[in-house]
């Protein structure tokens, strides 16, 4: 068995173990059925929520908005990232507020996004967006500093061009980091875009969770916590197998 079977294998057994011990003390009562039920529960509840088209609808609301805001703050925390990179003076100014950046209360704001958007998905984009642009940033920033100076002089020498430079030797070199980039801003984008139905929404998930909450429907809003959680892991695991695969690669080669 390889390494990182072992690992796998690990991280399966440590979670299943986890699902069942929570099953046991759930279905004992050690932890009271008022504050969590089984996960199974969670599972049938899940299941049956599936026959109605109004999960759907919060699904296709809810994972629409995460990718608008997603593929926005990717793309611009890279670009301004790379800006910054090459700005000394700029990153010198910068570096204090990137590092006090999630010390700010930025759900503060989404009453007034509210009033300037009005009540539709542009201001749960713009919380995702806000949330999830720093990460990239920080995460650009970090892999273009760990670029082996040797590999900048030998493209020099080689006489690429900007652009042959950057794709061959910058981006491979800068990928760890920039995978970490793109996780965080997908976790943080789930997290404003939630967190912002929670606060005022007429839908998503986020809403759903919040209405079976106030209405005391525990197999509701833990059966939709689950899927959440479930749909974010997977979708983490899928972004850590892609780099997974592109560092083997990169050692190969």
């Amino acid at each position: 068995m390889t390494r990182n079977a072992a690992i796998s294998l690990t991280r399966i057994a440590v979670i299943v173990g986890g699902i069942a011990l929570l099953e046991v003390l759930c279905r004992r009562h050690i932890i009271n059925p008022l504050t969590l039920i089984p996960p199974s529960e969670m599972a049938t509840s899940l299941w049956h929520l599936f026959g109605s088209q109004k999960i759907w609808d919060d699904i296709a609301q809810t994972f629409s908005t995460v990718a608008f805001s997603f593929v926005l703050s990717v793309a611009a925390g890279f670009a301004l990232g790379a800006l910054i990179h090459a700005l000394p003076r700029v990153r010198r100014a910068v570096d204090p507020l990137l590092a006090s950046y999630y010390s700010i209360p930025f759900f503060v704001f989404y009453p007034l996004l509210i009033a300037l958007f009005g009540l539709n998905t542009v201001p749960l984009i713009v919380i995702g967006f806000i949330f999830a642009t720093a990460a990239m940033v920080i995460s650009t920033l970090n892999g273009l500093d760990r670029v082996p100076r040797v590999m900048t002089k030998t493209s020099r020498i080689l006489r690429l061009s900007p652009t042959r430079a950057i794709w061959s030797v910058t981006l491979p070199a800068a990928a760890p980091y920039l995978f970490t980039g793109l996780k965080l801003a997908l976790a943080y984008s789930f997290i404003g875009v939630i967190a912002g139905e929670f606060i005022l929404s007429g839908g998503g998930l986020g809403y759903s969770i919040a209405y079976a909450y106030n209405d005391f429907d525990n197999q509701t809003m833990y059966a939709l916590m689950m899927f959440v959680l479930v749909i974010a892991v997977a979708m983490n695991g899928a972004l850590h197998v892609w780099e997974q695969r592109m560092l083997k690669k990169r050692a190969r080669a």
